[in-house]
């Protein structure tokens, strides 16, 4: 009775399978209209933030060699613009629930990998990006609500989302080069 039981049990163990997902959670981008020129579409330079990384998983800042642990920090600085740098991200004023009127950023990242990227230094840049764009919301909903993002409602969530909108765009891989 034991033998079977163990043969049963060695059986389960190798026809089952353990699904792990691993992935990143985005939503796509809404359709564009196509009765819009795409030229209004169009987004200042000074507003884009290149991120690239190469077949041999170095990262390229804004065309420099980066190290990974400064990508959070550097993605953080654009996003926030502290001083209202000219070659930094621009500011709109717009109106926000909880919020009143408030600047804004415009700040857009671009990120493009080569075919060749590992697939666990891509999430790890994404990692990285997010996280900075985390880490402002979380200041934010701290300084205004005096709790931490994940503890908001949806309503003050939706309106601290908007207020670090930075959408993070991903171009079709590519050959980056060496």
């Amino acid at each position: 009775m034991a033998d079977i039981a163990f043969l049963l049990l060695i059986f389960f163990l190798a026809a089952t399978t353990m699904d792990s997902d691993t992935g990143l959670m985005r939503q796509l981008p809404a359709i564009p209209d196509p009765n819009v020129p795409q030229d209004v579409n169009k987004i200042n330079d000074r507003n884009i933030l290149e991120v690239k990384v190469n077949k041999d998983n170095l990262l390229l800042v804004e065309g420099q060699l980066t190290e990974f642990d400064q990508l959070r920090e550097i993605a953080h600085n654009f996003i926030l613009n502290p001083n209202d740098e000219p070659s930094m991200p621009e500011r709109e004023v717009v109106y926000l629930p909880f919020f009143g009127n408030v600047a804004v950023t415009k700040a857009v990242i671009s990120l493009q990998n080569d075919i060749g990227t590992k697939y666990g230094v891509y999430l790890a840049v994404q990692n990285e990006l997010i996280a900075a764009r985390a880490k402002l919301r979380d200041d934010v909903a701290r300084q205004e609500f005096g709790i931490p993002y994940d503890r908001l409602d949806e309503d003050r969530k939706s309106a601290v989302d908007d207020y670090y909108k930075v959408p993070i765009s991903e171009a079709e891989p590519k050959r980056i080069g060496d």
